[in-house]
């Protein structure tokens, strides 16, 4: 039985991989560990990776690369013993829904989905200063996520707030854009995180606007905004008002008279249009 410690990313995995697999060992002999418990066992050196090696679906690569960022752990040996079905007999593996372990991994892969949109919708950014070297503002937040998505998620912020330099720390890895590319950092702790600015009330106005008491449903909108995430939310502290005056306001709404309807602006192609559908055969088509 040979001991390998989990590997720190994907393209650890991917090497070790490789090794193993030009070594033509089986994932039945391999124990995979945390580094908190390797310390118990002594690893063998991996064998040299040489040869051609057989080639695997761009799907499998696309959906390790997912999967590596899993926290359970479990994922190294199970992409291992994947990889190994593929290169062993298995080329369609991937279409077998039934299969238990492609089941497993992309029930993992959709946590990863799910983490990923978490994040999209929950970083906010607070302004920190302005660059006078760049004219640029600058903006930070501070995210925990459930998996380690940083990396997964930078082509999305890059795009997003591509106009003003930014970081996003969380525990796991920081990552940085300063208007050129992005580079990465280690995890930090939330006390490097400032604590609230004047985008906080922005953000609380806009909540209470978009704030819709008649549609209120509270398990709904736990369920798509999760409390775990309310902590570093700026809109989350009127959330519970709001709650709890809904009921008022949409009494409210129902007593307030509707606005009168304004009257249709005169466009005289569509009133050629009117003409042309109330008497059809005695009408032309109408000239643009």
């Amino acid at each position: 039985m040979r001991t390998l410690v989990h590997p720190e990313n994907f393209d650890d995995w991917r090497r070790v991989a490789r090794s193993l697999l030009a070594a033509e060992i089986p994932p039945e002999d391999l124990l995979w560990q945390s580094r908190e418990q390797f310390g118990l066992f002594s690893e063998a050196p991996l064998p040299p990776s040489t040869g051609n090696l057989p080639r695997v679906p761009k799907a499998f690569v696309d959906l390790a690369r997912t999967v590596s960022c899993h926290r359970s752990g479990d994922q190294w040996s199970l992409l291992y013993s994947l990889l190994w079905r593929l290169t062993h007999g298995e080329a369609h593996l991937l279409a077998l829904s039934t299969d238990s372990q492609i089941h497993r991994i992309r029930t993992m892969a959709k946590h990863i989905g799910r983490d990923i949109h978490k994040m999209h919708a929950f970083v906010r950014f607070r302004k920190i200063n302005d660059s006078p070297k760049t004219n640029r503002e600058q903006f930070v937040a501070w995210f925990e996520s459930e998996h380690r998505i940083v990396r997964l998620t930078s082509a999305f912020f890059r795009k997003r707030f591509t106009g003003m330099d930014w970081s996003i720390l969380t525990p796991d890895e920081c990552m940085h854009w300063d208007g050129q590319k992005i580079h990465f950092t280690d995890g930090v702790d939330k006390t490097q995180a400032p604590d609230s600015d004047s985008l906080d009330e922005l953000w609380k106005t806009y909540y209470r606007n978009i704030f819709n008491p008649a549609r209120l449903k509270v398990k709904a909108m736990q369920s798509e905004m999760p409390k775990k995430y309310w902590k570093n939310l700026p809109e989350a502290e009127i959330i519970k008002e709001l709650i709890a005056t809904s009921s008022d306001t949409t009494q409210e709404m129902l007593a307030t008279p509707s606005s009168p309807e304004k009257p249709a602006p005169h466009n005289t192609y569509l009133e050629k249009l009117r003409q042309l559908d109330k008497n059809p055969k005695t009408n032309s088509p109408p000239r643009a």
